[in-house]
């Protein structure tokens, strides 16, 4: 199986693995396709295994990363998602094996993720099999991983704004959202609002738009992320049941 570059030339004829088939995020789909042609000018890659499934990689160098980030020279994968039956047949090695390739002259590479598999994060028993290491953490659960190609560099780290776990608002639900995921918009501004409607919770919605704004981020993430009076509860994008217990 080969893999597929995406770029501003075909990425109208390509899907992009993730809601290919879910008509309720189209709008979401789309708008993701927005950001991908804006921030392959910045040197933004989407690399995936060319079959129609979940099996990709994304990645962008540390200075044009949106995440809260200090440091240089480093590639940092933005998400990484093998699933299905492709898991367990060497997908995952081979798009890794990509991002070293397109890191050459770079001193390596980092990934954001978490204690353990955690929802839309890269499963961090991968990359410790793959020679990542722990250099860096945050509240409540965040680890930044990497893996050096020039022994000799030093490891970004994140930035100490976006290492305690809380946002500054501390009445009812604060959302942060951004277009780097295709499911998020349906989930925020659909879901998310019938459902502090349906509870009369106050909302506030904060959409990621751009790198200074994922910089300022109170958490080293921008896919998606739900507080309650301040203290962040789920990356997850569920509601009902799921921001029921959390928030009781």
């Amino acid at each position: 199986m080969e893999i597929l570059k995406l770029t501003d030339k075909n990425i109208q004829d390509e899907h992009i693995c993730c809601a290919i088939s879910d008509k309720k995020c189209q709008n979401g789909y789309e708008k993701k396709k927005e950001w991908l042609k804006k921030e392959f000018k910045n040197g933004y890659n989407f690399q995936k295994v060319d079959v129609r499934g979940k099996v990709f990689i994304e990645y962008v160098p540390i200075e044009n990363s949106w995440l809260p980030l200090i440091g240089k020279n480093f590639m940092v994968i933005n998400c990484f998602w093998v699933s299905g039956q492709f898991k367990g047949k060497g997908n995952g090695k081979k798009l890794l094996e990509q991002c070293l390739a397109d890191s050459k002259g770079m001193d390596g590479i980092i990934a954001v993720s978490s204690d353990k598999k955690r929802p839309f994060m890269t499963d961090p028993k991968f990359l410790e099999h793959q020679g990542f290491e722990i250099i860096d953490e945050a509240k409540p659960y965040f680890k930044l991983w990497g893996l050096k190609t020039n022994p000799n560099a030093e490891f970004p780290k994140f930035m100490e704004s976006a290492k305690s776990g809380n946002c500054r608002n501390n009445n009812g639900i604060t959302a942060y959202y951004s277009n780097t995921c295709p499911f998020t918009e349906f989930y925020t501004n659909e879901l998310l609002r019938e459902y502090v409607k349906k509870k009369n919770i106050p909302l506030e919605i904060n959409h990621i738009k751009s790198q200074e704004d994922g910089r300022k981020m109170p958490i080293p993430w921008i896919i998606n992320s739900v507080f309650y009076k301040g203290e962040l509860v789920s990356l997850e994008m569920k509601v009902e049941r799921h921001l029921d217990k959390l928030i009781g």
